[in-house]
């Protein structure tokens, strides 16, 4: 009885299998620029589909084809097979080929110079899918793009990190490509040397695999750095392996066949198409033929028609008018957005700037405070130490706030999604602020329900992070008082939670008219506010912008000299099914980091001293490198228990010297200290294959328990092993 379903699973796995062994035909044909013979086993794969009624399979036909005519330079028909893949994407629940879709988008907009446009773009296709190789493009066409603007250390960090991928099926393609981008980018950059090291790896690569294009592309590059250094001899040897290549590979032979095929199934496609639509319409006469009804039905439908034709007339030339206002308006409109763009660019890049600027001497302001504090100073010292400290920590903060908001209106924020205990997060916020509680004599009093499931997926630092805020605010505006942290549930369904969340105080309370501006940045309310208990009037904008990212929606109550109250609704998953009490952060241990042996990288001189200091406090002996270069050298000759490693250096990056130790030692822990901007992304250091990341200025504790959990416990655990 069950011979038949046997049959048709067998029959569905072949038919899956020869459309793999197709699209892999494909690939390999297009990496190696026999556009041809791609685009014949494009055809067989998109018959197959066609005649399984395999609809996902046919929008990754249609995407396939538009990227191969793109090849051959043919925008009209590219975009021809785009918009019958978005035809049948509007029917389909196909995050994967959205996410092509919109990325074959980026290249049309790249490709018609709207770059800015193209990198938005690509966004939007990284939020709908984890496919590997589609990220990897993604990551290899927005390092194109950063080269095209100039944005060398972006598109640098980008082609970096394709050198050594690991993609299943474009591996080596990836790597040509990528080197053939860093050769480039060093040859606008007039480092001819770097832009030689590159093109031969991308040659070498390209003739091992009949990378054609790139092996043409590498030549190129190749004759001009070399040209560039003088050396003409060696330039005139890849001039001539261009000459070769167009005699033997890039002939008119190749153009004309492959024209000829891209034409041919444009036409059988169109044939098709013509014909399915002739069918419809015979289909349609049968219909009329059989019935008398449809025929009285039709004439007086041709009837109505007719005597709204002059109306319809009419009214489409008022549409035309209309038409050609709204294009000229929409371009208007497209030139402002990307102005708006460029400005938003142009701002991302003052503050990245800015804040690195800042937090380097702040290192040093704060580094050197702590340090003198443990020096056994007098207490007239101590007390201006701890005021410099102090007055440190309140800029360095001030800066973070500054930071949060703009990277929020960068769309650089993103709420993860992990497991934690919402009791814990909310225990570990009002532990961390009893220290302000005490100082203006107030209660903390956590309301907490407990029918609350206990285990939830969510951002817990950015949760935290809110929570810090609005019971911090709550402190600073509450004396001889109470701060009331209350969470409800209001609702469950399966796994959907909804929660309530209130913070409360019986502080000095808000008018009705600062409750209009109290969520604007630098808004508290008065100058006599903040000169009475200070602050930067960002904590509010924050804490709105950060529920944002959870489509929720901060509320307030106040009235003055009783009170006020912030409260919001979070809607939740639960994870009954985990074990309770799942830790969101690691218990702090009190390590022995005595007789560790570090290589620290680090490119300014205060900070080299005061870095060295602190680890000599506890028993750390280090040795300094003042650039990438020399770091990589060091790393290679001589042994370390760890590595810290600044992140914004001259010469080359600290991302960039770590993914060339990673090419030799792919052990040995590696720490980044970075004064982080808004361009930095914490998933680029661990893709580089930093083990942690440490910001600074950091706090010295902090920085002892990082070294302990990376570098103390690995030596530990080797020595055991």
């Amino acid at each position: 009885m069950s011979y038949f379903p046997v049959v048709l699973s067998q029959e569905r796995t072949n038919q899956v299998n020869a459309l793999e062994t197709f699209f892999n035909e494909t690939r390999t044909y297009k990496n190696q620029n026999k556009i041809n013979l791609a685009l014949e086993s494009l055809d067989k794969a998109a018959a197959l589909a066609e005649e399984t009624e395999n609809e996902k399979a046919l929008v990754g036909c249609y995407h396939k084809f538009a990227l191969l005519y793109m090849e051959l330079d043919k925008r009209e028909t590219t975009l021809f097979y785009w918009d019958r893949a978005a035809v049948l994407l509007n029917e389909l629940e196909y995050p994967y080929g959205h996410a092509v879709h919109k990325y074959i988008e980026s290249i049309l907009l790249y490709d018609s110079g709207n770059n800015f446009q193209a990198i938005f773009m690509l966004n939007e296709s990284k939020q709908l899918s984890n496919d590997r190789n589609l990220l990897n493009n993604l990551l290899l066409l927005e390092a194109n793009i950063f080269l095209t603007i100039e944005k060398f250390d972006s598109a640098a960090l980008n082609f970096n990190s394709l050198v050594v991928n690991n993609d299943v099926f474009e591996k080596e393609s990836l790597m040509a490509k990528s080197h053939l981008g860093l050769a480039k980018l060093y040859f606008k950059t007039e480092d001819y040397d770097e832009s030689i090291k590159n093109g031969v790896s991308a040659l070498e690569i390209a003739e091992a695999n009949n990378f054609s294009k790139e092996e043409f592309e590498a030549n190129e590059i190749l004759g001009q750095a070399y040209e560039k250094r003088e050396k003409y001899n060696l330039s005139l040897v890849h001039n001539r392996n261009l000459l070769k290549l167009k005699d033997s590979v890039f002939t008119i032979e190749k153009i004309k066949a492959e024209a000829k095929t891209a034409d041919r199934i444009q036409y059988e496609f169109m044939t098709e198409e013509i014909k399915r639509q002739d069918t419809k319409i015979e289909e349609l006469n049968e219909s009329r033929n059989r019935s008398e009804i449809t025929a009285i039905l039709t004439s007086a439908f041709l009837t109505i028609i007719s005597l709204l034709a002059v109306s319809l007339f009419r009214n489409n030339q008022i549409k035309l008018k209309t038409n050609d206002l709204l294009q000229t308006k929409n371009k208007e409109l497209q030139t402002a957005r990307d102005a708006a763009v460029q400005a938003m660019e142009a701002k991302t890049n003052f503050l990245s700037t800015v804040s690195h600027e800042l937090r380097t001497p702040l290192y040093a302001v704060t580094g050197l405070a702590h340090l003198l504090l443990e020096e056994n100073p007098s207490d007239n010292q101590k007390e201006h130490l701890k005021s410099l400290k102090f007055s440190g920590d309140y800029l360095l903060n001030f800066i973070n706030d500054i930071l949060q908001i703009n990277k929020i209106d960068a769309d650089k924020l993103e709420a993860s999604n992990m497991e934690f205990n919402l009791k814990k997060v909310l225990a570990d916020v009002i532990s961390s602020l009893q220290q302000s509680a005490k100082e203006n004599k107030t209660k903390i009093i956590l309301d907490y329900d407990e029918e609350i499931p206990k285990n939830l997926m969510s951002d817990p630092l950015k949760l935290s992070q809110i929570f810090m805020n609005l019971v911090g605010n709550a402190l600073k505006f509450t004396k001889n008082g109470e701060v009331h942290v209350i969470a409800k549930l209001l609702k469950k369904e399966e796994e959907e939670v909804t929660i309530y969340f209130e913070v409360k105080d019986n502080g000095i309370g808000i008018s009705i008219e600062q409750q209009q501006h109290i969520f604007d940045s630098f808004e508290q309310g008065s100058i006599q506010i903040n000169r009475e208990y200070g602050g930067t009037g960002l904590g509010l904008t924050i804490v709105k912008s950060l529920l944002g990212l959870f489509d929720s929606k901060i509320q307030l109550k106040s009235t003055m000299g009783k009170g006020t109250s912030f409260f919001f609704e979070l809607d939740l998953k639960s994870k009954d099914s985990v074990l309770d009490d799942i830790p969101f952060e690691i218990v702090q241990k009190d390590y022995d980091l005595n007789g560790l042996h570090l290589l620290v990288v680090e490119d300014n001189k205060i900070n080299q001293v005061i870095t060295k200091k602190m680890l000599n406090k506890r028993g750390i002996s280090c040795e300094i490198a003042g650039n990438g270069n020399t770091a990589v050298e060091m790393a290679n000759t001589s042994q370390y228990d760890g590595i810290l490693m600044d992140i914004h250096m001259p010469g080359i990056s600290g991302v960039e010297a770590t993914i060339q130790i990673r090419k030799f030692d792919s052990d040995i822990p590696i720490i980044a200290l970075t004064a982080i901007s808004l361009d930095d992304s914490l998933e680029s250091f661990y893709a580089a294959g930093c083990n942690d990341v440490v910001t600074k200025p950091f706090k010295p504790e902090v920085f002892y328990q990082k070294i302990g959990e990376n570098i103390l416990e690995h030596k530990l655990k080797k020595s055991v092993s």
